[in-house]
């Protein structure tokens, strides 16, 4: 038996390619190397437009709630508070959801679609040729071999697949800063102003809740997670050298508090039960693929990129990345794909990658000690006061500041679509709600004047018209991961650009 594709890894990035392979009606089998899925906390939640991502497939509101999602208010770059209330049009979008309860819902989702991850399964070697890749493992009945036709790498930072692969990961390791994290609860001396700070006893300095605070000795956030438990984190440059092989003690973590803040904090556990255990990592290790495919071996999520976690970019990063590659490979496989469409996951993901690699340094920079990087700071600072820049830097941390080359020079194109509230033939609809089966979506609010014009296309793009109130455009095609591959003006028809950005992005016309 031969299998369309091999996933290696089942953390969120490998779990969410599966899921968008088996919308598209192909039938990944998943290698991982854990026997059961991990209780360690890694990511504390969801920031940028990956949560506008799940909100397409059904999974936002199983980890939030009902409704949709909204922009956050406030967040932070560089251990700069940035109050996003000033923008029109926020882009960031902020989901704090432990990262365990993330790959329980893509798990269940990938089991809904008939997707199973096979647990206690290791990679050992692979070979690839003209037709497909051969994969070596060892399982819990010994070493087995299997035969695929592509196979992803989604076993993140330490990845086997890209090694084997031969993709060189070029970067950054840097012993500092020291950062530590743990819930906790916090002293009766802890007090609270009137405006919401915290006051922390033997400090003058108020800290604000979910916050970065940089002082000259390193940084520190504290966060309340209710009556049970409060987070509070540090990173240290040039502090005392820790045991790596040791666990991270509450003792350890007060004096790092110390060290940075200047305040004594009698800490306890917290009284939350859950996976969540203090944990500390040493120095940051920032690197990035030289490519994301190599033959039929491509990189998905942590085996293409790793990068400090300032700011939370890791999940929006590879879970787009799963989106982006896994609607590609389908049309690969299925037939009908054009030339260079699987190419230009690379061409499209890197880029941002890179963006990435570059923004985690700046920040780890701008918080770093030192009278020189105050200086910076003052600078940057002035800076933030502009609104446009404020902008610039919350498109940054979402994700939504490069636009992808669809060869569409309507503002729209190569972004990602805009939740639109629109009116059907079978009632109100939000856009994102006709997206859940991830198919490609010609989204026409011109009155039905563009249907005809993707006749030959029935078998891969849906076809909805709609009403919308302030429609941004006449027509939209989305491309299945929620970016628009192309847009007409509301009084254009436009029929010769529709027909060449469906052939260039979905193929051949079949009558």
């Amino acid at each position: 038996m031969i299998h369309d594709v091999a996933v290696v890894g089942a953390g969120p990035n490998g779990l969410m390619l599966a899921c968008e392979l088996a919308l598209a009606g192909i039938r990944p089998v998943v290698l991982e190397r854990l026997p059961e899925r991990s209780s360690a906390q890694k990511a504390n939640g969801l920031v940028g437009q990956v949560i506008r991502l799940l909100d397409h497939r059904g999974l936002y509101e199983p980890l939030a709630g009902p409704g949709a999602p909204r922009p956050v208010p406030r967040f932070v770059f560089g251990a700069f508070p940035l109050d996003l209330r000033q923008l029109d049009g926020n882009p960031l979008y902020a989901l704090p959801v432990p990262q365990h309860r993330i790959e329980e819902a893509l798990e269940e989702r990938a089991h809904g679609l008939g997707v199973t991850a096979r647990r206690g399964c290791e990679l050992t070697g692979f070979a690839q040729d003209a037709t497909g890749v051969t994969i070596d493992y060892r399982g819990p009945h010994g070493r087995r071999t299997l035969r695929a036709r592509y196979l992803v790498g989604a076993d993140g930072g330490r990845s086997t697949v890209r090694k084997l692969a031969g993709i060189e990961f070029p970067g950054v390791t840097s012993p500092d800063p020291v950062s530590r994290v743990a819930h906790v609860l916090l002293p009766e001396e802890v007090r609270t102003t009137d405006t919401g700070e915290l006051l922390l006893p033997g400090c003058p300095t108020p800290f604000r809740p979910f916050s970065h605070t940089r002082t000259e000795h390193g940084v520190f956030v504290i966060a309340p997670l209710g009556p049970d438990a409060t987070m509070v984190a540090t990173s240290e440059w040039g502090g005392p050298t820790p045991d790596e092989e040791s666990p991270l003690t509450l003792d350890e973590l007060r004096a790092s508090i110390r060290r940075v803040t200047g305040a004594d904090l009698a800490l306890a556990p917290a009284r939350t039960p859950g996976p969540f255990t203090p944990r500390r990592q040493v120095g940051h290790n920032t690197r990035l693929a030289e490519r994301y495919r190599q033959g039929r071996v491509l990189l998905v999520g942590d085996a293409a990129h790793v990068h400090a976690a300032t700011g939370g970019p890791g999940l929006n990063l590879g879970l787009q990345d799963a989106a982006n590659l896994g609607w590609k490979l389908a049309a690969e496989l299925s037939g009908w794909a054009p030339p260079g469409l699987l190419d230009s996951y690379h061409d499209e993901r890197h880029p941002i990658g890179e963006r990435v690699f570059m923004h985690s340094q700046a920040q780890l920079a701008l918080m770093s000690p030192g009278p020189g990087t105050t200086a910076v700071r003052a600078l940057f600072g002035e800076l933030l006061s502009h609104r446009d820049n404020l902008g610039r830097i919350a498109a940054l941390m979402a994700g939504s500041d490069i636009r992808y080359d669809t060869g569409c020079r309507h503002p729209l194109a190569g972004r990602f679509v805009p939740d639109l509230a629109l009116g059907t033939a079978n009632g109100p609809v939000r856009l994102a709600e006709l997206a859940r089966d991830g198919r490609p979506l010609l989204l026409d609010l011109g009155g039905g004047k563009h249907t005809d014009g993707a006749a030959g296309w029935r078998d891969r793009v849906d076809t909805v018209v709609a009403d919308c109130a302030e429609p941004p455009a006449g027509a939209l095609l989305l491309r299945p991961d929620g970016y628009v591959a192309w847009a007409s003006e509301a009084d254009d028809s436009d029929p010769d650009g529709l027909a060449e950005a469906l052939h260039t992005w979905f193929g051949d016309a079949r009558v």
